[in-house]
């Protein structure tokens, strides 16, 4: 690691150390080398491109998809006391004539651009003048035509690389299986990159998944536990989501919808809120999603299954970016699988595509199904093995309850195979517990040899049944039969009792997961880690950067996050030399917030 690295790591950013591979990257790229970094939200990326920026000579392009993600960080950055910019349409042609002045006259460490502005023309030849340090390509997996964030401009990134060979570039994801991976080096033009791939392991997040059966009434049992938390609840529809946010906010808690049918102006000031607001719960579809840079949320809840294990991984880690505990949330239920199945198979995709899509959505059932660490089974999907239970997952904390499940698979599978293998679950539980109901008289279901035998379970028992039998793969569903379950070829050996079946007991009334305050309680609240005069402190912190913020119309996060208030709190700096100590102080902010920081202390103290 260079001194140069270390110092301005030290001075710009208030960090006396490196994490994980941050050192070697920074090393490799300020060097002159092309890397692909993959590395977990929250684990430091743009620190990767960020450094080296100021460690080579000219200006820094950084390619990002999202408008509101490239001004929150250089934001960040200006606070910094970096030269940072960005060109989008939101500026006027005298804002965007001034960035460009300074791009040509060196006058930026770092410049923001879209893809789509980044391949016009006009910027190209503009490029063309300016002296360039580095490319580096956020989000790298929108390249992907196999992925959930497919960008179709991204595909032509290759020109940088042929316009500009001796440039180094940087590409980075925080989410990427293997073929993705590949992908992304082949239409990127990066072979010859050096790769860098850190762990997707997220140890603060608690990863938790109940049975569906009255998702409204579970999910406010989740919230209780998270009041005056930031969080994200997201649905699979635009109608949902509306529905939902003005159920919670029925329910005293501040709540926002968001998704790509609201007007473009109330999308962007709910997410306004949401970044600039401690407490808010945004209700969303994942058109909320990438960039969401907001360091403390504390939950990720999902009322719907997600479309892949990769969805799943990066809407759930955008909890917790601070390294705080936070909680991933998932209420999950048969018939989420179906919807999905469905959708899969309406698609214009390709019968390659689609295959794909149905192994990534099985993945994905299998991890909601499974009994063993759940943090195992979503490392084991990214190829990564995790040594030994979490600790941290549903699973760890209240091991599941599994029994002998043969002879209820046999009542369920010889069901399906005597009504004629054309009824979903919701059927063919009826007749399993003897239901008088028209449906069964109208088939004369009520005369087959298993109407009634399955009576000593309830309907949400027999839901889960048919739930793990699907994950099994000893059903599978018609989406052509309107959802109907069939037998599949592994049916057989179960229904001749050739093969035993576990299966797991879901709990009457699956209980959130709950946490000590301090531990991804209430934002709000007193942190209990903290002795009483340090949290009295800590809240006066707060309270100073929330007006701070107001006045800059900028999130709270952006002028310090909660962990450099918290130490400021514990250590109570008695000067400048002593604050510039605390992490995250680099020279920027002492220079702009420290004589305030140390009144604040002061005037806490006294009072």
């Amino acid at each position: 690691m260079s001194n140069a690295a270390l110092d301005q790591l030290r001075h710009v950013f208030g960090y006396d150390a490196f994490r994980g591979e941050q050192a070697a990257i920074v090393d490799h790229v300020a060097a002159g080398g092309d890397a692909l970094v993959l590395m977990p939200t929250g684990g430091g990326k743009s620190l990767c491109y960020q450094l080296p920026a100021l460690l080579r000579e000219g200006t820094t392009i950084v390619v990002s998809p999202l408008i509101a993600l490239m001004q929150d960080q250089v934001e960040a950055l200006k606070q910094l006391g970096v030269r940072a910019a960005f060109l989008n349409s939101t500026q006027d042609a005298g804002e965007a004539a001034t960035i460009e002045r300074q791009l040509l006259e060196g006058g930026l460490d770092l410049l923001y651009v879209a893809p789509e502005r980044l391949l016009a023309p006009r910027f190209l030849s503009l490029l063309e003048r300016a002296r360039i340090a580095l490319f580096a390509i956020d989000e790298a997996h929108c390249v992907s035509q196999w992925g959930h964030d497919f960008r179709r401009e991204y595909r032509e990134l290759t020109l940088l690389h042929e316009r500009w060979p001796q440039v180094p570039r940087i590409a980075l994801t925080a989410t990427a299986d293997a073929p993705t991976r590949r992908e992304i080096v082949e239409r990127l033009a990066l072979e010859d990159a050096r790769q860098f791939v850190s762990s997707f392991d997220r140890p603060n997040i608690r990863y938790a998944v109940v049975a569906k059966h009255d998702a409204r009434r579970q999910l406010l049992a989740f919230l209780d536990g998270h009041r005056g938390d930031s969080g994200i609840v997201y649905c699979l529809s635009r109608r949902k989501v509306e529905a939902i946010a003005e159920h919670l906010a029925s329910r005293g808690i501040t709540a926002l919808p968001y998704h790509a049918g609201l007007d473009a102006t109330v999308r962007a000031a709910n997410q306004r809120r949401f970044l600039r607001e401690d407490g808010v719960v945004m209700v969303a579809t994942i058109a909320f999603g990438m960039g969401i840079d907001k360091p403390d949320v504390r939950f990720v809840a999902h009322l719907d299954l997600p479309k892949s294990p990769e969805g799943y991984y990066q809407e759930t880690g955008r909890a917790g970016r601070d390294g705080e505990a936070a909680d991933a949330w998932l209420a999950y239920g048969l018939g989420d699988a179906v919807l999905l199945q469905k959708m899969i198979e309406d698609s214009d995709a390709g019968e390659d595509r689609k295959r794909l899509e149905r192994r990534k959505l099985d993945a994905l059932i299998g991890y909601c199904e499974s009994t063993g660490c759940r943090r195992q089974t979503l490392l084991a999907y990214f190829g990564e093995a995790h040594p030994g239970a979490c600790g941290n997952c549903d699973n760890c904390l209240s091991p599941p309850v599994t029994v002998d499940g043969t002879v209820v698979a046999q009542k369920a599978l010889s069901c399906v195979y005597r009504s004629g293998q054309r009824f979903g679950a919701a059927h063919l539980t009826d007749i399993l517990r003897g239901a008088d109901t028209a449906k069964v008289r109208q088939f004369g279901h009520d005369a087959l040899s298993t109407y009634g035998v399955g009576g000593d379970l309830d309907a949400r028992q027999w839901r889960s049944v048919f739930r793990q039998l699907v994950a099994a793969g000893l059903l599978e569903v018609d989406i052509e039969g309107h959802g109907a379950l069939r037998l599949t070829a592994a049916s057989a050996a179960v229904l001749r009792g050739g093969r035993t079946l576990s299966l797991r007991v879901d709990p009457a009334a699956p209980a959130p997961p709950r946490r000590e305050r301090g531990r991804g309680g209430s934002a709000t609240s007193v942190p209990t880690e903290l002795p009483a005069a340090a949290a009295a402190r800590f809240e006066a912190l707060r309270a100073w950067r929330a007006g701070v913020a107001r006045e800059q119309n900028l999130p709270a996060y952006v002028i310090f996050h909660d962990r450099t208030l918290r130490e400021i709190a514990l250590e109570q700096p008695a000067d400048l030399d002593a604050l510039a100590g605390i992490g995250g102080v680099g020279a920027g902010k002492l220079e702009r917030y420290g004589q305030a920081l140390l009144q604040q202390l002061a005037g806490a103290d006294s009072g």
